[in-house]
């Protein structure tokens, strides 16, 4: 198998138990009082909204490190850089939203789920492709 292959099923394998994850994590965090609500004409932020979006920008991290798989020197080490100043990024908008403090605080926790098994999971799957 090429590692442009097993890097992309290696992804997709870690998406799936990701947007599961980031899935159960919302839920928990509406049953502990989240109420997902964005202020000035945001509105309720559904679960299946979190798990869709989780899916989407899984495979946008799919996409980047099967590009730099392909194209890079070193993908693994251009992956998770890349990826961990994504993901800071990501974690601004909660706190610029508007939402009540317990809102945010689950919103940050469901970006860091995801990040946490799909960088090393992917970094894994660069490192093993170039040895």
């Amino acid at each position: 198998m090429t590692g442009v292959r097993a890097t992309a099923l290696t992804g997709l394998a870690a998406a799936l138990a990701a947007v599961a994850a980031t899935t159960l994590a919302a839920a928990a965090a509406r049953a502990v009082g989240a109420d997902f609500e964005v202020p000035d004409g945001g509105g309720t932020i559904l679960v299946a909204g979190i798990a869709v979006v989780t899916g989407f920008f899984c495979l946008v991290g799919i996409v980047i490190a099967v590009a730099l798989a392909r194209w890079a020197a070193r993908p693994a080490g251009r992956f998770v850089a890349t990826a961990v100043t994504l993901t800071a990024l990501s974690l601004i908008p909660p706190f610029l939203s508007g939402a009540d403090g317990t809102t945010v605080a689950a919103l940050v926790l469901l970006h860091l789920v995801p990040a946490a098994m799909m960088i090393p999971a992917l970094a894994w799957a660069l490192r093993a492709r170039t040895g």
